[in-house]
C-alpha cells in the first residue's frame, strides 16, 4: 500500500551525479542494446532474472490523495519510486539511492531525458574516489555497461542542473540498497518502461532518509 510513510522518504543512486555529454551511438545501437538488456519474454511485473526481492518488482498501487499525476516520488526509506497516474493509482518500482552523505533530498524538476546517455563522473566524485573514477575523466561511452544505463532523467532546480539523475544501472543487484554517488538507480527494463511515461517538466520529490517531510 502506498502509505504516508512511504511518501515521506528520499533520493539517490549509482556512481553518477555525472556530467552527461551527447551520446554518439545511433538509434540502431539503442534498439540493439535495449534487446540486450531486456530478458526474453519480459513481463514488467513478474520477470526477475536479476534475483531482486519480490517487493522491488513493479506493481500498481493506490496513491495518496491529492498527488499530481505524472509526478515522481522517491521513498528513500523503503527504496521505492512512485509514478503517479491519472486514476489515483501509482506505478511503484524498486530503486537504489545514494550512499550516506551523498543522498540529496529535495524537490526537483525533470528538465531533460536521454536514451543511452554518455556518462562522465563529476570532479567531486573523482576527488573522492580517484581509483574508481579517474579513468573516466573523459567520459564513458553509451552502452549496456555505462554507469547511467539505458535511460536517464535529469533533475534540475530552476535552471540549474544538479547532476542528479534517475537512471538505469548495469548493477541491478544494487536495487534496494544505498549504493550510488547520489542518483536514483533502477533496473534497466524498468526505467525503459517508466521513461516513455514521464513528461519533461514534471516534479520529482526525493524524500529524506529519516522518513521526514520535505
Amino acid at each position: 500500500m502506498f502509505t504516508r510513510r512511504h511518501m515521506i522518504a528520499s533520493l539517490a543512486a549509482l556512481a553518477a551525479p555525472g556530467v552527461v555529454r551527447p551520446a554518439f551511438a545511433a538509434p540502431s545501437d539503442w534498439d540493439a542494446w535495449d534487446r540486450q538488456v531486456t530478458p526474453e519474454g519480459f513481463d514488467l511485473e513478474t520477470s526477475n532474472p536479476w534475483g531482486l526481492h519480490p517487493r522491488f518488482l513493479p506493481v500498481r498501487v493506490k496513491a495518496n490523495p491529492g498527488l499530481t499525476p505524472g509526478d515522481i516520488h522517491v521513498d528513500a526509506v523503503a527504496r521505492y519510486l512512485y509514478h503517479i497516474q491519472d486514476d489515483g493509482s501509482a506505478m511503484r518500482y524498486g530503486a537504489a539511492i545514494g550512499r550516506d552523505g551523498l543522498y540529496e533530498p529535495g524537490v526537483y524538476t525533470i528538465r531533460r531525458k536521454t536514451k543511452w546517455p554518455r556518462w562522465t563522473p563529476t570532479s567531486a566524485m573523482i576527488a573522492r574516489e580517484p581509483d574508481k573514477y579517474a579513468r573516466w575523466t573523459d567520459g564513458m561511452d553509451p552502452g549496456p555497461s555505462n554507469a547511467l544505463g539505458s535511460r536517464a532523467m535529469y533533475l534540475y532546480v530552476g535552471n540549474r542542473d544538479t547532476y542528479l539523475r534517475i537512471h538505469g544501472t548495469p548493477a541491478p543487484r544494487s536495487i534496494g540498497t544505498r549504493a550510488s554517488s547520489g542518483c536514483v538507480r533502477m533496473v534497466m527494463p524498468h526505467i525503459n518502461a517508466l521513461y516513455d511515461q514521464v513528461e519533461t517538466g514534471v516534479t520529482a520529490y526525493l524524500y529524506p532518509t529519516d522518513g521526514g517531510n520535505l
